[in-house]
């Protein structure tokens, strides 16, 4: 167990608080090297899997759409052979192994577009990994995981094989002399269970999809990985674009992290944002100042890419909802306040959960998310705010926001007054505006995880 985390008023409400032994970033605070692939994120001695576990199983596409993988796996008759032509993935990789291509750059193409493993045309497939040094082999439910040696060509590890029943079939690649067993690092497919993050084949069930690196250069910021809740059969009516992407799903994120792999409904698609450690600064609208040094005011660039990049490749890949919303905690919270305000009409519901809204007046006197919606006024989209924490709620220095109580925490007193605006701007109470007071409730993902089944089943009945 983690020890009682503490931390000061001034930046409990910005950020989580800092665990005291054995941890040494922020729970909300920690990011991920956006160069670092998702295998290379969890590498490391592991028990030998002895079962299967395929309730998480993956499937290919989305009922609304074609996905990426479907698209890049499609094979055609061959007009010269007459068997059926590879995939431009196959084709790809194929090149790689016999060296005509450099594997590191083509990894990278196929992760982007079909995924691994590669379906070939004679209907077995490719597993590949850039693992390092060793003698690399292949295990998984096909092979009663028994390692299968995999070939090397170059740094490009290989093999190919005939998977019987993909659908829900798990693999990692194990290296017997360092006692490594590691899910694919450029596996489309993944879940969790008691050994860890293991890769899926194909599947049909509810399971998780991963999309390495998305980035525009145009806008100067730094690439992020996505982590994608898919429901069962890639069917859903919703999506949900959620911050702070690597303590979602992942159990041995922050205090358990938020288990939306348990919570989310069945209807939902869930887009998992990674987080980079640019954060504060992306996940503000405004800038403010921390103990007298400037902080923030990219929100709107983040804002940008969520929903001009992000959003239109995961609605290529996985098909258009009916209705769209963003979600996210403390300064999460903030920025899906900030993303619905700039795209009124883009999105359906605002969840923000212990949201950071009073972000602007902490040091400095710029304008909060408050202020920026009771300008506004009325607009369509439904919206859920909350809060843990308690206290007396003042504006101590006159600036319009009652956020200078030293007993209040978990932004309780700034997200009690936003309620209260929003009514006065024509929100309803349990129409289009919800608010949840947890009193005493802490500023961690425990609370969240708590507390996040409420919001989801409010945007899941839009």
């Amino acid at each position: 167990m983690r020890a009682s985390p503490r931390c000061s008023p001034l930046v409990a409400f910005v950020l989580a608080c800092r665990p005291d032994a054995g941890a040494e970033t922020d729970s909300e605070a920690t990011t991920v090297n956006p160069a670092t692939s998702f295998g290379e994120s969890f590498p490391g001695t592991e028990p030998t899997p002895t079962t299967s576990e395929t309730g998480e199983a993956t499937s290919t596409g989305a009922a609304t759409a074609t996905s990426g993988a479907e698209t890049s796996e499609t094979s055609e008759t061959d007009a010269t052979s007459g068997g059926p032509e590879q995939s431009e993935d196959e084709a790809l990789l194929r090149q790689a192994i016999a060296g005509e291509v450099d594997a590191e750059e083509a990894m990278r193409t196929i992760a982007d577009r079909g995924g691994f493993p590669v379906a070939t045309a004679s209907g077995g497939f490719l597993f590949a990994c850039l693992c390092g040094q060793g003698a690399w082999g292949l295990a998984g439910d096909h092979n009663d995981w028994a390692p299968a040696p995999m070939s090397q060509a170059g740094p490009l590890w290989w093999i190919e094989e005939p998977i019987a029943a993909p659908d829900g079939s798990l693999y990692k690649f194990h290296e017997p002399g360092s006692m490594q067993w590691i899910a694919d690092p450029y596996g489309r497919r993944h879940g969790y269970d008691d050994f860890g993050v293991y890769s899926l084949v194909r599947a049909s069930a509810a399971h998780l999809e991963r999309w390495y690196a998305i980035e525009d250069p145009d806008l100067g910021l730094l690439p992020r990985d996505l982590e994608v809740l898919v429901p069962q059969d890639g069917a859903f009516t919703h999506a949900l674009y959620v911050h702070d992407g690597q303590n979602l799903f992942d159990p041995t994120a922050f205090f358990g992290g938020w288990q939306l792999t348990t919570s989310a409904p069945p209807n939902t698609l869930v887009v998992g944002i990674t987080n980079t450690p640019a954060r504060m600064d992306e996940y503000t609208q405004v800038p403010d100042e921390l103990d007298g040094q400037p902080v923030g005011g990219d929100g709107a660039v983040y804002a940008e890419l969520v929903d001009s990049v992000i959003r239109p490749r995961m609605e290529a890949a996985y098909g258009v909802p009916q209705k769209v919303g963003t979600m996210g905690s403390s300064l999460g919270g903030l920025i899906s306040l900030a993303i619905a305000d700039l795209y009124p009409h883009r999105y359906d519901m605002a969840i923000s959960l212990s949201g950071t809204v009073g972000w602007g007046s902490l040091e400095l006197h710029n304008e909060t998310i408050l202020e920026t919606y009771e300008a506004a006024g009325k607009r369509e989209f439904t919206i859920y705010i909350d809060s843990g924490g308690e206290g007396s709620c003042v504006d101590a220095d006159a600036d319009g926001i009652e956020d200078d109580a030293p007993d209040s925490f978990d932004n309780y007193c700034e997200n009690a007054q936003f309620d209260a605006i929003l009514q006065s701007i024509g929100y309803t109470p349990e129409v289009d505006l919800f608010y949840v007071h947890a009193p005493g409730a802490m500023h961690n993902e425990a609370e969240w995880a708590a507390r996040v089944g409420v919001p989801m089943q409010i945007f899941a009945g839009l």
